[in-house]
């Protein structure tokens, strides 16, 4: 039998060519991975660039170790979010960001981990795609109830697979996304298998065949589910975008001029109303902290509400930051009424960390001053938020709140036949956020087959249709009022009913492939170490 050639040491002084660069390939893809993911998502329409991200990651981690694994899932997550939430420190610096961005890939790690593992098995791009919802579904819950932006559905609004949210939700969305992409790169390691033996590789091209043909074929079959139809008559809405007199954390130094714009720019409204220039809205809609004067407690601030309520003549809600005496603040909706005032308030139930309050705050003093800027933390809701706003019933998820899954379902489920996400992205300026945040409301209208309406202080706000698609929408940092008839819907689509069904299913499947590898890692050392026969 002929020895295997095992290549020796270089000779003294011979050049250790392409190593290195061979070492840094990769790494390198890794990250690239991250970046396309990153330039997936909006402003950019470049949705169908996930699924080539997912190819690319796919080449990374098939077959390698877990160590490897963990490292490259880490250099992907870089890629992915250090752009992606450059937002974060728009105004408190790079500490903030960066340390989100390093907590957040942390998770994409494990992600990475996992997915290397279950590369092993059968069928691996399923196994894959699973592992990689079941890895969002966590970071979505912990730490401090968990940080779901940047999952892959909210980069899909304008997607051919759009339609799968209305079957079972984001992570059904998501899973469609990766197991594409992880199908695409198997369909390319199946074509260099023939061209290296000559022969078809019939298990591979079967396996690459179903992973790209069901999402896309799935995603045709939803999409009767997706319907602007108006099954319970149409409602005429307007959502207020009264804009911030300058940009940043310090707009909040002057609360009574962000208030006085919206009051103003409703007023207007009334009179466009009156000239026959504008349709008469059912119902108005501010933004979140257009009066962070509390109006419970300030005179001028509910006398300038009211006027502006009177004026127009419908039901609006305002949003408020209410200051009690003692305990927490708390950010709130408020149905105002003509002639009436307050008659309902909405608390919102998912406060953001280190936005609107602080955990472990001696501790993240150390870090960043800037923390004090929250001086006194705001306390979350427990009620669901459900207006009756003219005879419609409203939804309310308060702009943070529209990331988290059951958030927005628990309006619809309450009875919600419109849905409003009320926001405040000042703060952040001109970054991409307020585009990703509207991409995320634009799949939650499918989601739940519901007309959603997006005021924003400073923009973008936006009016939705429940196919995802924009019927008015905002300029940034620019005054204005949108007014549109849309549909109310009462039918539930699969993914409202099944909740978190789909995502809890999908994590079981990811389960069972991590645990198929780990007893067959068991059942290999085992053998290794039984003695010869």
């Amino acid at each position: 039998m002929t020895p295997l050639a095992v290549p020796g040491p270089p000779e003294q002084g011979e050049p250790r060519r392409g190593r290195w660069p061979r070492r840094l390939v990769r790494p390198g893809a890794a990250l690239l991975a991250g970046v396309v993911l990153f330039l997936s998502f909006p402003p950019r329409p470049l949705w169908w660039l996930a699924p080539l991200a997912f190819a690319l990651l796919g080449w990374t981690l098939r077959g390698r170790r877990l160590r490897a694994g963990f490292g490259f899932g880490f250099l992907t997550g870089l890629g992915f979010l250090l752009p992606l939430l450059r937002w974060t420190g728009e105004e408190v610096g790079p500490v903030p960001w960066l340390a989100l961005v390093t907590v957040e890939s942390l998770f994409v790690a494990a992600t990475g981990l996992g997915v290397a593992a279950v590369t092993r098995l059968p069928a691996w791009p399923v196994w894959a795609a699973a592992v990689w919802v079941a890895g969002e579904g966590l970071r979505a819950r912990v730490p401090f109830g968990g940080f779901p932006w940047g999952k892959i559905a909210f980069g899909q609004a304008d997607g051919v697979f759009l339609p799968l949210a209305a079957v079972g939700g984001t992570p059904v969305l998501g899973f469609a996304v990766a197991l594409c992409g992880f199908g695409l790169y198997e369909a390319v390691r199946a074509a260099r298998l023939r061209r290296a033996s000559g022969r078809l590789p019939r298990a591979p091209l079967a396996v690459a065949a179903l992973s790209m043909l069901v999402p896309v074929t799935g995603a045709a079959a939803a999409r009767p589910l997706v319907s602007t139809a108006a099954e319970d008559g149409t409602a005429t809405v307007a959502a207020i975008q009264g804009n911030v007199p300058r940009l940043g954390l310090d707009f909040n130094a002057q609360r009574r001029a962000v208030l006085d714009n919206h009051a103003r720019r409703t007023e207007q409204l009334a009179a466009d109303v009156a000239a026959g220039k504008a349709a008469r809205p059912d119902f108005v809609l501010w933004p979140e902290n257009s009066s962070d004067l509390d109006p419970y407690r300030n005179p001028d601030a509910r006398e300038a509400i009211d006027r502006a309520v009177r004026a127009i003549g419908v039901p609006t809600v305002v949003g408020a930051v209410l200051t009690p005496e003692t305990g927490t603040l708390r950010n709130t909706l408020v149905q105002w009424e003509p002639g009436r005032g307050p008659v309902a308030t909405y608390d919102k139930r998912h406060v953001q960390p280190f936005g609107e309050y602080i955990p472990m705050r001696s501790v993240v003093r150390l870090f960043n001053e800037d923390v004090d800027r929250v001086s006194r933390d705001f306390g979350p809701g427990t009620e669901v938020g459900v207006f009756d706003l003219a005879g419609t019933r409203v939804g309310l998820a308060t702009c943070y709140e529209a990331a988290f899954d059951w958030a927005v379902r628990d309006t619809v489920t309450h009875g919600a036949r419109l849905i409003s996400v009320p926001s405040n992205n000042a703060t952040f300026g001109r970054t991409e956020m307020t585009y990703q945040q509207l991409a995320m409301d634009r799949v939650r209208a499918v989601e739940h087959s519901r007309t959603v309406v997006v005021p924003v202080t400073s923009g973008v706000s936006a009016i939705i249709l429940p196919d995802g698609g924009v019927v008015r929408q905002s300029r940034l940092f620019t005054p204005d009022a949108l007014v549109a008839e849309v549909p109310l819907r009462s039918s539930l689509t699969p993914a409202t009913r099944l909740g978190v069904w789909p995502e809890a299913a999908l994590a079981a499947l990811a389960l069972g492939g991590l645990g198929w590898v780990a007893v067959r890692a068991r059942a290999a050392r085992r053998g290794r170490t039984a003695p010869n026969q």
